[in-house]
């Protein structure tokens, strides 16, 4: 039900009165902050016996953004191209060791015109258009990517693929077969797409456990997961100081102030 209010009354200066200059107004009005965005709802659980243990509340704008295939797309792209090495490298004609002689006379032979032995015709000699170092990183903004960031954890949030874990990543013992029946136990392992579990500081234990579990799933550090990562795995485990850290981290593009509307 629509509530019902007065207007506010203003105070209208007499043609005697003195009125305000306008250049003595300011230029720019006054900037306040941006308003809060609603909150989406997530599931706590406790590893690993996955028992649910809290809820928690994140913005909708870091949890909760419309699929953009665009710019998921430019994060990988970014990302692969950031990681090619670009050390190929061959020898032109000039850095083959060797005498730069004629091989034989220009005329008379019957044979073709040749140069020295270290023509790109030859075998020995130098490679015509071959390969040499070169940089194959892609530039792309920092907003950009973290929207990206955010989009990818958003994706994986919409579809139930998002599990957030209380407690840190830790198992008793170091034995692959273990770990691999409580991933098959709590439906995470092979059977159901495998999962990729994120953690800031992945003990010992756990590093040794995961070497011998092929096709239940991946782990990695906080430091080392990115979109593609998130978009590869069937479903992601992520410790909740972890993915706070990665959302606080990749925010660049929210603005924090808006201008003021008066």
């Amino acid at each position: 039900m629509a509530t019902e209010t007065s207007l506010p009354e203003f105070n209208t200066p007499s043609i005697g009165s003195s009125m305000q200059s306008p250049l003595n107004t300011k230029p720019f009005a006054p900037r306040r902050a941006a308003p809060t965005p609603p909150d989406v709802l997530t599931t706590v659980y406790k590893f690993p016996s996955m028992e649910p243990m809290r809820f928690a509340y994140y913005p909708v704008n870091k949890l909760y953004l419309p699929l953009r295939r665009d710019i998921l797309h430019r994060a990988v792209v970014f990302e692969g191209d950031a990681t090619r090495q670009g050390t190929a490298s061959t020898k032109w004609r000039s850095d083959v060791h060797g005498s730069g002689r004629k091989m034989r006379p220009q005329k008379g032979t019957g044979m073709a015109r040749l140069g020295d032995k270290k023509s790109p015709m030859l075998r020995g000699g130098g490679v015509a258009f071959g390969p040499h170092p070169r940089d194959f990183s892609s530039g792309l903004p920092r907003k950009i990517y973290d929207l990206a960031w955010r989009t990818a954890l958003s994706y994986r949030y919409r579809r139930g693929q998002l599990v957030v874990l209380g407690n840190e990543i830790e198992i008793e013992m170091s034995e692959s077969r273990w770990l691999a029946q409580i991933m098959k136990w709590n439906h995470l392992g092979q059977g159901d797409g495998g999962s990729l579990l994120v953690a800031r500081a992945p003990s010992e234990n756990l590093s040794q456990a995961f070497l011998g579990l092929e096709g239940h799933g991946r782990l990695k550090s906080e430091e080392d997961v990115d979109v593609k990562d998130l978009l590869k795995a069937a479903r992601i485990m992520i410790e909740k100081r972890s993915l706070d850290r990665l959302l606080q981290r990749h925010s660049s593009d929210l603005n924090r102030t808006v201008p003021s509307a008066m």
